[in-house]
């Protein structure tokens, strides 16, 4: 039981890191994903230098930057803070490359015959490419947000009261060892399965929607 009772408490740490990272990440996403489709060399230059360098340094970098280097004044941010915003930066990389290769697989013909009958940019987007797009996208955004629930357990090298932390502090304290962490591994696997099959719901009904 008190096994269990340590993982639980940092369950809600793991979910709230998990899903405030990941609408960081989709928020941030959107303008990179602009600059990534931008005509302007300058633009597209600085989105997919910002692109390469978030996901070329490894995330528990990020997170040691802004938890140790980061500071206004006498302010620095928490280890919550630092481990949201750090895999939230990072997120959006990942999801600027997702979005912009769904919106690169929509048929430049969809392109042309919006253009052809005149529809207002932001028609064509809300009810032509908009929706082509995240039928696109739900699988690989689905499959990203497992791997961030997964990789919530990086914030635990910046003292996260997370799943992973609550069982290393367990396991130090009981001497019970690897058992721990495999409960851990199947609360992980729990939370991840559930994402998986809403995953495969949308998009067997966007296909279904689509094809009607």
């Amino acid at each position: 039981m008190e096994m269990l009772r340590a993982i639980a408490i940092g369950l809600p740490l793991t979910v709230l890191v998990t899903i405030l990272a990941l609408m960081i990440g989709t928020v941030v996403a959107l303008p990179i994903v602009a600059g990534l489709r931008s005509r302007n060399r300058l633009v597209w230059l600085m989105s997919r230098g910002l692109v390469d360098l978030l996901r070329g340094v490894p995330p528990v970098v990020w997170l040691f930057i802004l938890y140790y280097g980061v500071s206004i004044g006498a302010i620095r941010l928490t280890a919550l803070q630092a481990g949201v915003l750090g895999l939230g930066v990072v997120a959006a990389a990942y999801l600027a490359e997702i979005f912009r290769g769904a919106i690169s697989s929509i048929p430049k013909g969809q392109w042309e015959a919006s253009s052809a009958l005149g529809f207002h940019r932001a028609t064509v987007w809300s009810l032509i490419i908009g929706p082509q797009t995240a039928r696109a996208v739900v699988p690989a955004y689905t499959t990203f947000a497992i791997g961030l629930l997964k990789d919530s357990s990086i914030a635990s090298s910046i003292g996260v009261a997370e799943i992973v932390f609550m069982s290393s502090q367990y396991a130090r304290q009981s001497g019970e060892g690897i058992m721990v962490f495999f409960v851990a591994a199947g609360v992980y696997i729990l939370l991840s399965v559930p994402l998986g099959l809403l995953s495969r719901h949308l998009d067997i009904k966007m296909r279904k929607a689509v094809a009607r």
